[in-house]
């Protein structure tokens, strides 16, 4: 039955997938919007089919860590109608905006995460791109889920069924969505998540309400390009040149040559692996938090609301992309 519910799933939104790829393909080409590359949804298709395996041969695994959580449960449900079906929803949908924050928040959990931010564009299939290495950590945010008497194989679904949503927000073809702006993630919301511009980094991390996003101040609305700046997407220093390794592999890379530097102390080695993106022991990078403090300082300049000559002296503006 549990396998059949993951069919149905698969036979359902795979035609739904294909008809809105093609649809976007045309669009964009009449409209004269390089929005698909060739080498662009080859990635995608390669991180999805090597995180679909390693998902695949984990799942045994953490379905048994679930499966004993659920027979120790604290709470057990005495019928399994549509309070259980919304709770479910909300838990798996909550527990998710963390494991996406610290994702983003920790490095070395930004390493798996970055392969997902690295394509330059935005479409369809970028929702494709996946983490490839989050299956191995992924189901220890929803063990509270099966402590709570949840059925693993009703978690596994919900995970699956809120993913494609989490598909469908990846393009430009559709604008802001009115009412369901407030309670939903909308494409609008997802493409604020995806900019590397520094008033959208680290932004708008739900999968399906965004309702997280506005209780814990990560939420960030779209802004007309007219006034603040078109979206770029990708990374803030994208690959030069990416192949099936280092999209892959470069931050985990970057992270042992960071954290192995000598004279460095343990601490300082533990921040490189473990604080957020950009940290660095000298100041010589900035985190996403210092690039959006730099541009709200630049911005109070040009609005006239700071005199520069009114600063400490000695103050360096840098512009330092994140790594």
């Amino acid at each position: 039955m549990d396998s059949i519910r993951e069919q149905w799933l698969i036979l359902i939104s795979t035609p739904i997938y294909l008809v809105i790829i093609s649809i976007e393909l045309m669009l964009s080409h009449l409209q004269h919007k390089k929005v698909y590359t060739f080498k662009d949804t080859f990635t995608n298709i390669y991180l999805m089919l090597v995180n679909g395996g390693i998902d695949l041969v984990f799942r045994l695994f953490y379905v048994g860590v679930w499966q004993y959580c659920f027979l120790h449960a604290w709470h057990t449900w005495s019928n399994y109608g549509w309070v259980y079906w919304v709770l479910l929803l909300l838990g798996e949908d909550f527990l998710y905006y963390w494991l996406h924050r610290f994702d983003h928040e920790i490095r070395f959990f930004w390493a798996t995460h970055v392969t997902h931010h690295s394509s330059p564009v935005m479409n369809f299939t970028v929702g494709f791109r996946s983490s490839v290495f989050e299956p191995l950590y992924r189901f220890i945010y929803f063990i509270p889920l099966a402590w709570f008497g949840f059925k693993p194989v009703d978690i596994l679904f919900m995970y699956s069924a809120t993913q494609i949503w989490g598909i469908f927000v990846h393009t430009e073809s559709i604008g802001k969505l009115g009412w369901l702006e407030y309670i939903f993630v909308t494409p609008s919301h997802h493409r604020v998540h995806h900019g590397s511009n520094p008033k959208y980094l680290d932004k708008n991390m739900g999968m399906f309400l965004i309702i997280w996003d506005k209780l814990f101040n990560t939420f960030q609305e779209e802004i007309p390009a007219e006034q603040y700046q078109p979206i770029h997407y990708g990374l803030t220093k994208n690959l030069e040149k990416p192949n099936a390794f280092t999209i892959i592999f470069h931050e985990w890379i970057a992270i042992g040559k960071d954290s192995l530097q000598r004279g460095l102390t343990f601490k300082e080695r533990l921040g490189y692996i473990f604080g957020p993106p950009g940290w660095s022991h000298d100041g010589s990078r900035q985190t996403s938090k210092d690039l959006q403090a730099i541009e709200n300082l630049e911005q109070s300049f040009e609005t006239g609301i700071l005199n520069p000559d009114e600063i400490t002296p000695g103050l360096q503006v840098q512009t330092v992309n994140v790594q």
